[in-house]
């Protein structure tokens, strides 16, 4: 079941992302700026491909999780009003704001309102740091496919052939967008793309420990380098009392693009990294609580490492330049 809505998926997006590539290249152009780490005007529209790809193999579901899907081609829907118009934050945020809600209710209710107030920000967090974290080719769109590849195998694994096939399903779009994407890219996710599918890894993790397929620490891990990288750098901007809905390059994938690893090597980088928080993420999830909780605080220090020697590296390189 899995694998005809996967090669279905990866068909369709392939054949998108050409089209945007080539005939509609010049649809929504992402302009350079100071801010910006590629240099010459780039396509924004890969979401659009990715979604295609997505929406062609849910035929093949039969309507399974059909809220989640929903709900991220509604944001999908206004992510390109934001592409193309520049949307005003406060209503974009609504916006996630009810998306998250409305999957939560519908999930959990009745449930504690505590409970459902931080899942409903953890949801609209997660949705925006992908937005967040794609600034750098390759790496929003590699990490997508690591992401919900290994979505898809722990279900599987746990006995949900339907969501695993959804996941895969997101992971072949995905990839097929990679082979455009990848450095030096030709086609940037946009919000239309990112906004989504930070929604679906969010939303789909959730369900997935509703429905006891996996630990709610689970999708934290699985995406743990995003998460962390964002959080951090939402963190420490906070500290220093920066405005942070402006656009900047502080996150710490941006630094090490920066520092001469380049798009290529970020990416790289970014992928082992992930893998290994996936790996653990698949190791821990069957594991009595004990060894959870180690595997994940063992997964969540090494994160910590790595973010603590960009930032001593980027301090020898920033005194430097």
């Amino acid at each position: 079941m899995a694998w005809g809505p996967g090669i279905l998926s990866f068909v369709v997006a392939f054949v998108a992302a050409r089209l945007l590539v080539g005939p509609f290249a010049g649809f929504a152009l992402d302009q350079p700026n100071e801010r910006s780490l590629h240099e010459r005007p780039v396509p924004r529209t890969g979401g659009l491909a990715v979604l295609a790809g997505i929406a062609s193999a849910v035929v093949l579901l039969k309507g399974a999780y059909w809220l989640p899907l929903a709900l991220a081609l509604v944001l999908a829907a206004l992510s390109l009003v934001d592409d193309l118009r520049d949307m005003p934050t406060p209503v974009r945020l609504i916006a996630h704001l009810t998306a998250a809600a409305v999957l939560v209710g519908s999930a959990l209710w009745p449930a504690h309102p505590l409970e459902v107030v931080l899942l409903v920000l953890g949801i609209t967090w997660i949705t925006n740091l992908y937005n967040f974290m794609d600034g750098s080719d390759g790496l929003a769109g590699g990490m997508t496919v690591i992401g919900f590849g290994t979505y898809a195998l722990a279900a599987y694994l746990a006995g949900d052939a339907t969501l695993a096939a959804l996941c895969v399903a997101i992971a072949a779009a995905a990839a097929a967008f990679l082979g455009h994407n990848f450095p030096p890219a030709r086609i940037f996710l946009g919000d239309v793309g990112s906004i989504p599918l930070g929604f679906l890894a969010a939303g789909l993790g959730l369900l997935g420990w509703r429905n006891g397929l996996w630990p709610l620490w689970f999708p934290l891990l699985v995406f743990g380098p995003f998460i962390g990288d964002a959080t951090l750098t939402l963190v420490r901007r906070l500290a220093r009392r920066e405005r942070v809905w402006q656009a900047h390059r502080d996150h710490y994938y941006q630094r090490v693009v920066r520092m001469g690893f380049g798009h290529r090597g970020t990416a790289v980088v970014g992928y082992l990294v992930m893998a290994a928080c996936a790996a653990v993420a698949l190791f821990g999830r069957t594991e009595p609580p004990i060894i959870q909780i180690l595997a994940f605080l063992a997964a969540a220090a090494g994160l910590g490492v790595i973010a603590a020697w960009v930032d001593l590296r980027w301090s020898r390189f920033d005194k430097a330049a």
